[in-house]
């Protein structure tokens, strides 16, 4: 189980400390249950649970020029591939993650680039290539200091007529203290800090045997509204904005129940708790004088 250590300005430090975390356990993540990887690269599961769940809000993808921003060891690139996209490039920061994403996209047959780069220095690592689809998975946004800087990525990497999709657990949920059992406490900040939280935590969200030795992350939450505000800020038209009382992994153990699906929510009442939510939003072809934000 986690423990919030420290809440201190990591501003030098938070990359190298995530990225050596997400280095030692890229490995255990492949070789779990809980991305059965071996299904999918095997065609036996076409998509991710995570692309599965929205596949109705994702709309069609044939023919765009996609890039998934923190795309661990792409198993959902490889799901957007799948699901009809013409060229794929996923994102990550993490080196021993694009080994294992390169090593899906061998096993199944499926072109992807992978292109290692934090998500603030993205534009500048894709030589200034834009997208049809900017595409975000769940357990994303946690780990990046400000919501306004990747906006303004987001902004960069969308041609005009472009659209963000993302799904994420909410803030709602990086709130709550899971270490109160039978119990929803909020524990930890809502809206976004200017200092991260520092945590220290041996294990990982996969079931394994594995022993780790970089167990020091650094994170920080986001106020739903504060997301919102920063994309309109930049321009974008949201077009859709759902939340959801569940999320694909076990996230308050001892409170939570999983469905058919791999989605796990609340036990009791999960109508108490908002876990996750799924946005859109499209770069208009020509932008409004001004640069004014439009919800449409």
């Amino acid at each position: 189980m986690a423990d919030v250590t420290d809440v201190t300005d990591v501003t030098d430090d938070y990359l190298a400390l995530n990225r050596a975390s997400w280095d030692d356990r890229a490995a255990a993540h492949a070789n779990s249950s809980g991305y059965d990887v071996g299904r999918l690269v095997s065609g036996q599961r076409q998509v991710s649970g995570v692309v599965a769940f929205d596949r109705p809000r994702l709309g069609d993808l044939t023919g765009l020029d996609v890039v998934h921003l923190q795309c661990h060891i792409g198993t959902d690139t490889l799901s957007l591939a799948r699901l009809g996209a013409a060229h794929v490039t996923g994102v990550d920061l993490s080196p021993k993650s694009l080994e294992q994403a390169r090593a899906v996209s061998r096993r199944a047959g499926i072109a992807m680039e992978l292109v290692e780069s934090d998500v603030y220095a993205a534009p500048a690592a894709l030589g200034g290539r834009t997208f049809d689809l900017v595409y975000t998975g769940i357990g994303a946004l946690c780990w990046l200091p400000s919501v306004t800087r990747w906006a303004e990525v987001v902004d960069a990497l969308l041609r005009p007529g472009g659209r963000l999709f993302i799904r994420e657990g909410h803030p709602m949920l990086w709130s709550l203290d899971e270490t109160h059992e039978g119990q929803v406490v909020v524990g930890f900040p809502y809206f976004e800090q200017a200092d991260g939280m520092v945590w220290s935590d041996s294990g990982t969200y996969v079931e394994t045997d594995q022993e780790f030795t970089a167990n020091t992350t650094v994170e920080w939450n986001h106020g739903l509204g504060e997301i919102v505000t920063a994309l309109l800020d930049r321009g974008l038209v949201l077009t859709s904005l759902v939340e959801h009382d569940s999320v694909p992994w076990c996230a308050l153990p001892g409170q939570m129940t999983e469905d058919s699906g791999g989605e796990w929510r609340l036990t009791e009442h999960p109508e108490r708790l908002a876990a996750s939510y799924t946005l859109t939003a499209d770069k208009p072809a020509v932008r409004a004088a001004g640069g004014a934000a439009t919800v449409r």
